[in-house]
């Protein structure tokens, strides 16, 4: 499976600090994206912690044989269980670096991991950082945010539309720092030749819709390129927030790819 990545995050055009943190493993696999709440520079520091455990967790943690942190879920792989372990131990970093300090007291972040196996992508999430499937011109959220707006709208309490515009929709109901344990949602999603993969904070999805992300991400062949739009946009539509990307874009292999290239022109 050959795999292009990027990342980028700006601190929009109405935050002083950025308390986003990102990670792009294109060669581990690994992928991450974290949002970090708290005052001063708590949430920076939040989000920075996160990221850093994790990666560490999941390469070397997973090289030495660690064992992991709280139960396996037999219905997902491995690897998801991994990503599980890392954020859990992420978490209680966090918890912990809160109570020792004052300045910390309280901060938390989302997180949102994936990470690339045996031509399939798991996934571990907490908070409203979301990932997204691009494929065959549609855009499918694989993530269900954790906010109080999200389950209104799961209960059928209100509709999408109320969702978008509530003052609630910053309100989290689960973040990394909230207490010594966390739930942690999995996924494992079989991938194809051509699949593109978005991570993002919610900085990037409360300034640009699904359609207008669905149109940057399936016109740009480069990743990176396909970042700096994304964000340019969100800061165009007013950056009321930090804003971070990963972008991974899936190929079989680079004999198949070349050939549905050829292919393709011949028509």
């Amino acid at each position: 499976m050959n795999v292009r990545a990027a990342g980028k995050t700006d601190t929009g055009k109405v935050r002083e600090h950025n308390e986003d943190a990102f990670y792009c493993g294109e060669v581990s696999g690994l992928f991450a994206v974290a949002d970090g709440m708290g005052g001063q520079l708590a949430g920076e520091i939040a989000s920075a912690m996160a990221v850093d455990v994790l990666r560490d967790h999941l390469e070397r943690g997973a090289a030495a044989g660690e064992a992991l942190v709280g139960n396996v879920d037999q219905r997902h792989s491995p690897t998801a269980n991994r990503l599980a372990s890392g954020i859990r131990r992420a978490n209680q970093v966090i918890h912990a670096a809160g109570k020792s300090k004052a300045a910390w007291r309280n901060m938390g972040s989302t997180l949102v991991a994936a990470q690339l196996h045996d031509q399939r992508l798991a996934i571990a999430h907490v908070g409203d950082s979301r990932i997204y499937l691009i494929r065959g011109g549609s855009i499918i959220q694989l993530t269900d945010d954790h906010s109080l707006v999200a389950e209104q709208q799961r209960q059928g309490l209100i509709s999408q539309a109320e969702a978008e515009s509530s003052p609630l929709k910053n309100i989290i109901t689960r973040a990394l720092g909230e207490g010594p344990q966390i739930e942690v949602d999995l996924s494992d999603l079989d991938l194809i030749d051509g699949d593109r993969i978005l991570l993002c904070s919610d900085g990037l999805t409360n300034m640009v819709d699904d359609r207008a992300i669905l149109a940057v991400v399936g016109a740009e062949d480069d990743p990176q390129r396909a970042c700096d739009t994304l964000i340019a946009t969100a800061n165009a539509g007013g950056g009321r927030d930090n804003i971070t990307v990963v972008l991974v874009y899936v190929a079989a292999s680079g004999f198949f790819t070349g050939l549905r290239q050829i292919f393709s022109q011949g028509r």
